[in-house]
């Protein structure tokens, strides 16, 4: 009975380092679907780990359930910001290179009901380098809150873009 005691503590202090190791990481990221993703994953892991165990063991069933529902979790949470960034990246490739000045370019994410837009102006010849390049505004709308920022972007070789600084 005490061998018990002593394992079933070793596991609660087992799975609150695991807990505040996966805590840590979820908010490292650079997104919130990241950190929501862990802690779904996470509890949805412990869960399953518990019931899939049968009782035997469950603290083990329900740690390992946990760290792989979280790191499953997380992975899908950092996709949907992924899938964010990969529209937008999109959408200002198709601003700059087929747009006139003035003209917005759009992007929405229906997985996360984010969206944007990207306005360039016309293109400058940079005597200095040679390049083509564009100034742009920038519009993000996460939440209801609108973000704007200004960048310039320029030409290169290879027909490629490159964002630089004014």
């Amino acid at each position: 009975m005490a061998a018990l005691k002593m394992e079933t503590k070793s596991l609660k202090k087992m799975t609150l380092v695991v807990t505040m190791a996966f805590g840590l990481t979820a908010c490292q990221g650079d997104g919130v679907n990241e950190g929501i993703g862990t802690l779904i994953g996470a509890g949805l892991g412990a869960w399953l780990g518990s019931e899939i165990d049968g009782g035997r063991d469950r603290g083990a069933g329900m740690v390992i359930g946990y760290m792989a529902g979280a790191m499953i979790g997380n992975s899908v949470g950092k996709k949907l910001d992924q899938r964010d960034r990969l529209l937008a990246g999109k959408a200002r490739h198709f601003s700059l290179e087929k747009t006139s000045g003035g003209v917005q370019t759009d992007w929405y994410n229906p997985d996360s009901g984010h969206r944007g837009y990207y306005i360039p102006e016309p293109a400058i010849k940079d005597e200095q380098t040679g390049r083509y390049c564009r100034e742009y505004t920038q519009v993000v709308t996460i939440g209801g809150k609108e973000e704007k920022a200004y960048g310039q972007a320029c030409r290169q070789v290879d027909g490629s873009w490159e964002i630089v600084d004014k």
